[in-house]
Formats: C-alpha cells, sequence, structure tokens
C-alpha cells in the first residue's frame, strides 16, 4: 500500500509545481506532487518549450531566405509543417520525461490526478471521477496554474477560433491569421506564423503592442513587426466574429469606425485565468478576487496550511516566477532563516519573437510615476561590432537609473538575443548594484552584452562607441 500521509503536497506538476516539490524533498520533507495531465505542465508542455522550439524553426527559414547574405546559397526554400510541428512535440515529451525522472530521483511521490481539498489537511485526489488516494498533510500548497481567458462573443472552438494550444499544433499552414492580443502569447504566435508566410493582423485593446514593455521598446517592436509585414491595429477591438465553413470574419472597432477583416484563422491571447474550480476552496478561508487565490509574501493564503503560487496566485505569469515562489514558500514552511518575500521587480520578462524583447524592472514611464528622477541610457545594436557580424544590426539596450543614488531601476531591450542577455541586468538588480559597479565591470569582447555596458555609460554621458 502507498502511503498517503505526507508533510508537503503540492497540487499541480508545473514549472511551480514540480520544482517546489524537488525543494521541499531536499529540505528533508516527506512530499507528494498530484498532477491531473502532464508533468511539466502548461509551459513545458503546451506553452514555453513548445513555442521555443517551434520558433527556432521559424527563425532557421528565415535565415535560409537570407543565405545569401552569409555567402550561401539556398533556393527554392520550403518547410514541412508537420516535422516543425513534430519536433516541437517531441521536445516537450523528452522534458515532461525528464521531470518525472526528477521527482523519482527526489522520492517525491506522484499521484496521478485531480486534486481536491476535503477538510483541514486532507485531499482527495480523483481520475475520471474514480477515486486514486485520499491524502493527509500539514502543508498542502496549490500549483493549478491558469487557462486562456476567453470573453463573451470570442470563445475559441478549437477549429477556426484558436487558443495557443491549437495554435501550436496547426494541422496546415492558414494562409492569413488574426492574432487577439498583443502580449508575449500572442506576439510570440504572430511571429512564428509570419516568418512562415502567413498574412498576420494583430489586433491589441491598448495604445501600443507589447503593452507592459517600455515605451520606447513597444515602438521599436512595432516598426520592426510593419517591416516584416504584420498588420498592427492598436486602441483597437474586435466586437463579434463570424463563423464561415473554413474562414472567419472578425468585426473590429478602432477610432470610431469598424472593418470587417475575413481570415483564415483567429488565435486568442488576451490573457489567463486562474484554475480556481473544483479544488474545494469554499469550505476554506482562502480569497479569491478575480480568479486568483490572494497569498502573501510566502505564499500563505487565509487558511492555516494551505498556499497558493505560480499562475494561480497572480501576475506576472510567468514559469520562473513561479518556481522561485514555490522556493519561497517552501523554505519559509521548513524555518530557513534569511527567506525573503519576491520582489517582482527582480524578475525578468521576455518575447521570443522576432526580434527579441526583453525587460526587468522599471519602465522609464513607471519610476518617474513613482516620483524618481531618472538618467536614462541607450544604446543601439548597429554600433556593437558582434551584433554587426551577426548580421543582426537592429535593436536596441535602454537603462533606467534614480539620478540620486545610481540604483539601477529597470533595463529594457529588443534585439537579438536579448533574452539571454537580460539576466545579466537581473543579477545587478538583485545585487542592488550601482551605477558604478557596472561601470567598473569588464565586459568580453566581442559580444552582445558589451552594449550593457555602453547603455549603463550613455545614462552617465561616458559612451563610447556612439
Amino acid at each position: 500500500m502507498t502511503d498517503t500521509n505526507f508533510d508537503v503536497i503540492v497540487v499541480g506538476g508545473g514549472p511551480g509545481g514540480y520544482v517546489t516539490a524537488i525543494r521541499a524533498a531536499q529540505l528533508g520533507m516527506k512530499t507528494a506532487c498530484v498532477e491531473r495531465e502532464h508533468l511539466g505542465g502548461i509551459c513545458l508542455n503546451w506553452g514555453c518549450i513548445p513555442t521555443k522550439a517551434l520558433l527556432r524553426s521559424a527563425e532557421v527559414g528565415h535565415l535560409l531566405k537570407h543565405a545569401d547574405a552569409y555567402g550561401f546559397s539556398a533556393s527554392n526554400v520550403t518547410f514541412d509543417l508537420k516535422k516543425v510541428v513534430d519536433r516541437s512535440r517531441k521536445i516537450a515529451n523528452q522534458l515532461s520525461n525528464g521531470v518525472k525522472h526528477l521527482l523519482k530521483k527526489n522520492k517525491v511521490e506522484v499521484f496521478d490526478g485531480h486534486g481536491r481539498l476535503n477538510g483541514p489537511g486532507k485531499l482527495k485526489v480523483e481520475k475520471d471521477g474514480k477515486p486514486v488516494a485520499d491524502l493527509t498533510a500539514k502543508h498542502i500548497i496549490l500549483a493549478t496554474g491558469a487557462r486562456a481567458r476567453a470573453l463573451p462573443g470570442l470563445e475559441p472552438d478549437g477549429k477556426l477560433v484558436w487558443t495557443y494550444k491549437e495554435a501550436m499544433v496547426p494541422p496546415t499552414m492558414p494562409k492569413s491569421l488574426l492574432v487577439v492580443g498583443s502580449g508575449a502569447i500572442g506576439i510570440e504566435f504572430a511571429s512564428f506564423y509570419r516568418t512562415l508566410g502567413a498574412e498576420v493582423t494583430v489586433v491589441e485593446v491598448l495604445d501600443r503592442v507589447l503593452p507592459v514593455e517600455d515605451a520606447e521598446i513597444s515602438a521599436f517592436a512595432k516598426k520592426a513587426f510593419e517591416k516584416q509585414g504584420m498588420k498592427i491595429l492598436t486602441s483597437a477591438t474586435v466586437k463579434a466574429l463570424k463563423k464561415g465553413a473554413d474562414n472567419v470574419t472578425a468585426t473590429v472597432e478602432a477610432g470610431g469606425k469598424s472593418q470587417d477583416i475575413t481570415v483564415d484563422r483567429v488565435i486568442l491571447a488576451i490573457g489567463i485565468v486562474g484554475n480556481v474550480e473544483n479544488l474545494g476552496l469554499e469550505r476554506t478561508k482562502v480569497k479569491v478576487e478575480k480568479a486568483h487565490v490572494v497569498v502573501d509574501g510566502y505564499g500563505a493564503t487565509g487558511e492555516p496550511g494551505i498556499y497558493a503560487i505560480g499562475d494561480l496566485a497572480g501576475p506576472p505569469w510567468l514559469a520562473h516566477k513561479a518556481s522561485h515562489e514555490g522556493v519561497i514558500c517552501v523554505e519559509k514552511i521548513a524555518g530557513i532563516k534569511g527567506v525573503h518575500p519576491m520582489d517582482v521587480r527582480n524578475i525578468p520578462g521576455c518575447t521570443y519573437c522576432m526580434p527579441q524583447v526583453a525587460s526587468v524592472g522599471l519602465t522609464e514611464q513607471a519610476a518617474k510615476d513613482k516620483g524618481y528622477e531618472v538618467r536614462v541610457g541607450k544604446f543601439p545594436f548597429i554600433g556593437n561590432g558582434k551584433a554587426i557580424a551577426l548580421g543582426e544590426p537592429e535593436g536596441l539596450v535602454k537603462t533606467v537609473f534614480d539620478a540620486k543614488t545610481g540604483e539601477l531601476l529597470g533595463a529594457h531591450m529588443i534585439g537579438a538575443e536579448v533574452t539571454e542577455l537580460i539576466q545579466g541586468y537581473t543579477i545587478a538588480k538583485t545585487m542592488e548594484t550601482t551605477e558604478a559597479e557596472l561601470m567598473h565591470t569588464v565586459f568580453p569582447h566581442p559580444t552582445l552584452s558589451e552594449m550593457m555596458h555602453e547603455a549603463v555609460l550613455a545614462a552617465y554621458g561616458r559612451v563610447i562607441h556612439i
């Protein structure tokens, strides 16, 4: 008989849940992880990882089309959509199996099923309506994630109107697409399909694409996307979707005017809502606001012994936030000294479109709105030797400092490989580095990272290469 008494039970095996379970086990706690679908969660199976595989295929296709610029000849370049999708799915499966191995290695007991609170310290696990196990633990951590948001009149049907899930496994290549929402998910799919040749229109209700990014970065991105042939409609709303036999006509309203746009498929990327249903929360003191569980800085809810992390606990909706949040939660439970609540200002955000976008901390406007007197530094990719050698001369690195203290308030980038570069600034922010330390840091040459140094120097009138 499997033991059903644990120190910690984690409900959900996504990037928040499985990392939390492993850390709990490392700390000597007897741990269980309950997962109803796939270990690795949405991120690994239907999000972060497989989309990057798709985008990598698109990037290879893009390079092949421009092979002549690098001294190669590649004519009549075509692609096999099935192979592109199959590669993505194989990578997701490989990593899901890897998570299974890691949990086993760390002696975390995995239960396949849906977990539901069943009284203080109790969790009932069921699969397809049939009982799997009745578990008990002093600490139960909810990491059930989130799902795509649907609005009235804009409901996905999986055939003509897609969520991210259908967009990831297209049976055929649509000739035209309407992407509703220009956050990271929407723009990544817009970039993938546009690079592979589809006509893409992006509709954003706010006044700019990638609205959480610095305004200057958003403007740069919009120009780059339009140069690639995307149609961008900002301050616009999709009022209705009319489905045909094999196409969709969207009524889009912008600037007081209405227009009909007919496309093969629509991708909805209008946010997410937490998976708060059917968890047994109604019989607890757990508070739910706007489809997310309310927690303190350590993941604790209003019900003793019940915690929530990741997308379930609200924004930012990022896998790395969920993982770190879970580690903080179990380390607090274990009584580890020096555990600090997470500072969301130190969480980097990345969008893997072409060109890539990455940022951490406050935008220039947000810093000003908070009352900071700022110093801003900028450095363009065209001034960097490695960027030119790569054939990637379009981009920008921007830094925002507190003019009084030299504190790095934020960093914002657009261009090749900035999703890798941003971690340098993230470390700097976490260590509360000022401009002095960054100026005296030696950056290797020739690298893209030199632009990070130059953007700091630029904020203080010391830039060298422009």
